[in-house]
């Protein structure tokens, strides 16, 4: 969903309204999960698991309860203390595994030292794997077989999907190539038929690289990489990183890894921050659960 900024200016970019597309999404996904429920009388559970007192982390937690109440499905919260042990943690995910009201499973990142992430992920089963976090997932969508893709790359797909249509030929660069985002959604772009390239940090010249893309998605945490002379004229923007910010007075605020003023001047299409990929991110789990939900109970998502 794209939006006129309010700048007169033709020259500006079109905003890519992520807010707007996950509350459409969310609502989608509240009406399927009745269906779901109708049909099969059973309630999607996802089950979210927090260990430490993180204060920014059990805020996300807390809206993922409220979002996953509200599309009609089952919340189970488990807040552990920092102490937890890993086999205490593994234990817990044993359980949720073979629970038949839990169809979904998150284990809130980052974990507290002394927990290994790559461990604890791959011990959820494949299935109820609902962040595509572990390595049977990314197995199956680097081989281009059906899976549970991560949420935020999955975002990021649907709001290209919904902004250029047919994607085919389009050269692709994605700035960043982590696990949990760069490398998932530049293997999604190759299956839409587009030509990606991924920079990193060893990327002799970024910028270059960046002006030659149609799409350019960047994925990196460092506020401000990307600046409005990086970009092609036209091009569509996906702006995935968001830094909490302080200003000259003291107050903050969020920005992300473009900077937007100059980038809105010569890109076609932008995502904000925040309200762009951000919104998409809670909006896509629930679609995941939803998906577990109809794998486990049916056989095929519905």
């Amino acid at each position: 969903m794209s939006t006129t900024l309010s700048s007169p200016s033709s020259d500006h970019a079109s905003l890519i309204d992520g807010k707007a597309f996950a509350a459409g999404l969310r609502e989608t996904i509240r009406e399927d999960v009745r269906v779901f429920h109708d049909k099969h009388h059973v309630t999607p559970g996802l089950a979210v698991i927090l260990v430490g007192n993180d204060p920014a982390s059990e805020v996300y937690v807390r809206n993922k309860a409220i979002q996953t109440h509200h599309a009609g499905m089952r919340s189970f919260m488990h807040m552990l203390p920092e102490t937890t042990t890993e086999a205490e943690l593994l234990t817990l995910i044993k359980r949720l595994n073979t629970d038949p009201e839990i169809h979904g499973i998150l284990v809130q990142l980052p974990l507290p030292a002394g927990l290994d992430a790559r461990t604890v992920t791959n011990a959820i089963l494949p299935e109820k794997d609902v962040d595509g976090l572990g390595e049977i997932n990314a197995g199956r969508l680097a081989s281009g077989k059906p899976g549970l893709i991560p949420c935020t790359p999955l975002g990021c797909l649907m709001l290209l999907r919904h902004e250029l249509g047919d994607m085919k030929g389009k050269h692709a660069v994605v700035i960043g190539c982590s696990n949990l985002v760069g490398k998932p959604l530049a293997l999604l772009l190759l299956e839409e038929g587009c030509t990606v390239s991924v920079a990193h940090i060893h990327t002799k010249n970024p910028k270059e690289l960046a002006q030659q893309a149609d799409i350019l998605v960047v994925a990196t945490g460092v506020q401000g990489l990307v600046k409005g002379d990086w970009i092609k004229p036209g091009a569509t923007v996906i702006d995935v990183g968001i830094t909490r910010i302080t200003l000259d007075n003291g107050k903050t605020r969020l920005a992300g890894d473009v900077v937007f003023d100059e980038a809105v001047r010569t890109a076609g299409r932008i995502t904000p921050v925040p309200g762009g990929v951000g919104p998409m991110t809670i909006a896509c789990l629930l679609k995941n659960t939803l998906t577990a939900a109809q794998l486990l109970v049916t056989g095929q998502a519905e």
